[in-house]
């Protein structure tokens, strides 16, 4: 943490936090959809689904809003933001008034936070560690996000049994409160981003323009949602499968599932490692290929021991390509965006994944009820096995191998 820096510390420990408070609350709003409100499969479904796209649009505004102010009141108030949001289900619930609107409500609200929340974070950090520890902090965040989720949700589920069903849903709450204090406890003086120009009509779209016109990250970005949407896209498929179809246990499930979330912690850590040895591009474009051709295994799971082994397999495989390939992704992302439009240029991205998910899981979910979930994964299988095509080029950078900051020759960076 010293070669980092006091302050990146106490960012690092705040994401730690509301990360595993995070993982605590990992599919509690279903649960009390389901044990407490009586809902429906249907309800469920809108529940994953509708809260979220709201929340993304939601935030489509606070992308040039975020921009244009400090990052660390941002991160604070979006913290505040969540905290009490969360904080309402536990005071509806004891006084018998939860309801499944405001669920839905909730869900939109904490969605919203999250993408402010995340776009403040990318142009902070960009801002309080030198280029060169890009990577570095990257593979930290990720590293940790991973850890969370191995550890926080069979914790959660043993806290829910053991003192009732909103118990996750306080400590996330408490855990962005939390989350809050160490960002405070930053200190430092930020100074106050200055518009180039008059607020123009389009300010809102730049974060897409950027992406969409930059010859590096426009084919990352368009590969980034292919994969994220189709492989976020056969998790609701698989549980139906492995639940229903093959008859797993609740807890041989969670178990495929927590496992392979180690996968996380060694690709993270080997991020910096391999970037250094052979890298920047050659890393995005041999790992965004690789976890690509795992997904298609979840279509030969089959009942049993092997089944599960299958299933730890793939994930694991998925997992450590995707624990490598995120903070480097991530690391690039910042490199080639120019400071003055981060915020604007994660907001969409975050957007639009959002909505690629979103999109593609009901494609699929679609797909599953005409011909079943197997096939249905296949298709997702087969189809991601095409997403490498979408990656850059292989001569986008003239950096020699290693250099952990590449530079974009094909076009200067634009100057917000």
């Amino acid at each position: 943490m010293s070669r980092l820096g006091r302050r990146f510390g106490w960012l690092w420990a705040a994401y730690a936090v509301s990360a595993y408070g995070s993982g605590l609350g990992f599919g509690a709003f279903p649960l009390l959809a389901v044990l407490v409100l009586d809902a429906g499969p249907g309800q469920v479904a809108a529940l994953a689904a509708v809260g979220p796209a709201v929340g993304a649009l939601i935030a489509l505004p606070l992308g040039p809003w975020v921009e244009f102010r400090r990052k660390r009141p941002v991160l604070i108030a979006m913290d505040l933001v969540r905290c009490a949001a969360m904080l309402t289900i536990p005071i509806a619930y004891a006084f018998g008034r939860l309801s499944f609107a405001q669920l839905l409500v909730v869900s939109a609200v904490i969605a919203a936070a999250r993408i402010a929340f995340n776009a403040a974070s990318g142009a902070y950090l960009k801002s309080l560690v030198c280029p060169a520890d890009l990577l570095v902090a990257n593979a930290r965040f990720e590293s940790t996000t991973w850890s969370s989720i191995a550890v926080g949700p069979p914790l959660g589920g043993a806290a829910i049994g053991l003192f009732g069903p909103v118990t996750t849903v306080m400590a996330d709450a408490f855990s962005y409160l939390l989350s809050a204090l160490g960002i405070t406890a930053i200190g430092g003086r930020e100074a106050q981003p200055r518009r180039a120009a008059q607020p123009r009509t389009g300010e809102l779209l730049d974060g897409w323009r950027h992406l969409l016109t930059h010859p590096v990250l426009r084919p990352l970005f368009l590969n980034q949602l292919a994969v994220s949407g189709l492989i976020m896209a056969t998790e609701p498929l698989l549980a139906v499968l492995l639940l229903g179809e093959l008859g797993f246990p609740p807890w041989q499930y969670g178990l495929a599932f927590a496992v392979p979330c180690v996968g996380g912690l060694i690709g993270a850590r080997l991020a910096r490692r391999v970037v250094a040895r052979y890298g920047q591009q050659r890393i995005l474009r041999t790992v965004g290929t690789l976890r690509a051709v795992w997904l298609i295994g979840l279509a030969f799971v089959q009942p049993g021991v092997a089944g599960l082994a299958t299933v730890i397999a793939v994930e694991l495989a998925i997992v450590i390509s995707m624990s490598l390939y995120n903070p480097v992704l991530a690391t690039c992302r910042l490199e080639h965006t120019p400071t003055a439009r981060v915020a604007r240029t994660l907001t969409a991205w975050s957007v639009s994944s959002s909505a690629s998910i979103a999109v593609l899981s009901a494609l699929a979910g679609l797909l599953a009820d005409v011909t079943g979930p197997r096939t249905a994964i296949t298709v997702a299988g087969v189809l991601i096995l095409a997403s490498p095509l979408l990656l850059p080029g292989p001569s986008w950078t003239t950096a020699r191998p290693g250099s952990v900051r590449e530079v974009d020759t094909a076009a200067p960076r634009r100057r917000a």
